[in-house]
């Protein structure tokens, strides 16, 4: 097993290695920029050295990240009904989400 990370943005924690593509909650910045992810929870520095644990973030550690894509993720339907009383709303949305390429993890 590589090398890998435990990050949080957009008030979810993800795990990441090296090459690897997250779709994250939506970033700022365009298709081709570089992202610096500072809130690392965890690094694993794989077989050779023991996984490096944050309390809560590890200190001089970052994940850098290119944004391979801005879209949109699937649609999600909100439904919502009470039982015998006519009621009943249907509603929809499709959350906005930015496709990352991990580049490196400095720690």
């Amino acid at each position: 097993m590589g090398r890998y990370a435990v990050v949080k943005t957009g008030g979810k924690q993800y795990r990441v290695a090296e090459g690897e593509l997250v779709d994250v909650e939506r970033l700022g910045g365009d298709v081709g920029a570089t992202v610096t992810l500072e809130e690392v929870l965890l690094v694993s520095g794989g077989d050779e050295e023991p996984a490096r644990i944050g309390t809560p973030m590890v200190e001089q550690a970052q994940v850098t990240a290119e944004i391979v894509e801005q879209g949109r993720d699937k649609k999600i339907i909100v439904f919502k009904k009470k039982r015998r009383k006519g009621y009943k709303r249907k509603q929809g949305h499709r959350q906005m989400q930015t496709t990352l390429r991990i580049v490196e993890i400095q720690a």
